[in-house]
């Protein structure tokens, strides 16, 4: 069986998450540890004892649903189950970082500071009101495009995510994304819903925040990772350090090619994918997008160790 390893973005973040691996693995633990010392903060306490609504903000979510994946990670490795197990590694958004951490491209210290600063500077790209995200369900990936498009009039309106062949996330201007919903129906999608986010993510109103990143990225040490990387922006994978640098910096406006990075992954003859992490969305995409991938979701102990 050749097996993937995929990490979530964000959406996956709930209060508690990954407690029960920190409570049994030393591990797992220090992964927590190292996040706060790296922020300079006890993130952890947020993550599983805070508020919701402050666990959700871009810069708080992002280093922690990157904390709960690596302690997953470090959970299956102190049970004998390695990184090498994995024949590629991706993430969907800020899990691409997730990814590299977790192949040994990048450290933990270095991608909680980097999500951090993500975070902060997608936050800060476009005034909060002003831009908006939509799912559009029910429309594959090309008339979903052509309705961002059409519903632009001007301003930005583009397709950020492509999950699944019937789910494609939209992001721009908030008047732009509103009309696209508005049209969505006569279009034939299923359903169109505005997404409880503070900013558009992934399209061409980001561009502060690649520059920003650009300058973030530039004092950072990546290393080759063990298995290669399925890079969002290219949608297969990776292995060298000054293309993934690049990469990482246009993701920022670029478009979510889930649906194409899962496909390829299959195609290279991937039979199971691993969720490492907060949650099991991207098991759902993938069941959807790869019918024959067996799909394991791994966010507890008990999912670690599973019962015989």
């Amino acid at each position: 069986m050749t097996t993937a390893f995929v990490f979530p973005g964000q959406g996956a973040q709930v209060i508690g998450m990954g407690r029960d691996l920190a409570d049994t693995w030393p591990e797992a633990r220090a992964v927590f540890d190292e996040v706060d010392e790296a922020l300079g903060e006890k993130l952890s306490e947020l993550i599983w004892e805070g508020d919701i609504a402050d666990l959700t903000l871009t810069q708080n979510a992002q280093p922690a649903l990157m904390a709960t994946s690596l302690a997953a990670m470090r959970a299956l490795e102190a049970e004998g189950q390695s990184i090498e197990m994995a024949s590629y590694v991706a993430g969907h958004s800020l899990g691409e970082y997730s990814a590299l951490c977790a192949a040994g491209a990048l450290s933990v210290s270095d991608t909680a500071r980097l999500l951090r600063a993500r975070g902060q500077a997608m936050q800060q790209a476009v005034p909060v009101g002003e831009g908006a995200m939509a799912a559009i369900l029910g429309l594959d990936f090309e008339a979903a495009a052509q309705l961002a498009a059409d519903a632009a009039e001007g301003e930005v309106c583009e397709a950020a995510n492509d999950n699944d062949p019937a789910q494609v996330v939209i992001s721009g201007n908030k008047a732009a994304v509103e009309r696209a919903t508005t049209m969505a129906k006569e279009r034939g999608a299923r359903r169109a819903l505005l997404l409880p986010v503070s900013a558009p993510f992934h399209c061409a109103l980001m561009q502060p925040a690649a520059d920003a990143m650009a300058e973030a990225l530039a004092d950072v040490e990546i290393s080759t990772p063990a298995v290669p990387v399925v890079s969002n922006v290219r949608a297969e994978g990776v292995t060298d350090p000054s293309e993934i640098r690049d990469l990482l910096v246009k993701q920022i406006t670029g478009r979510v090619r889930w649906r194409e990075s899962v496909a390829w992954m299959a195609e290279q003859g991937v039979t199971s994918m691993w969720e490492i992490g907060a949650g099991k969305a991207l098991s759902g995409m993938i069941r959807r997008i790869a019918r024959d991938v067996e799909v394991r979701a791994v966010n507890t102990s008990e999912d670690v160790r599973p019962k015989a």
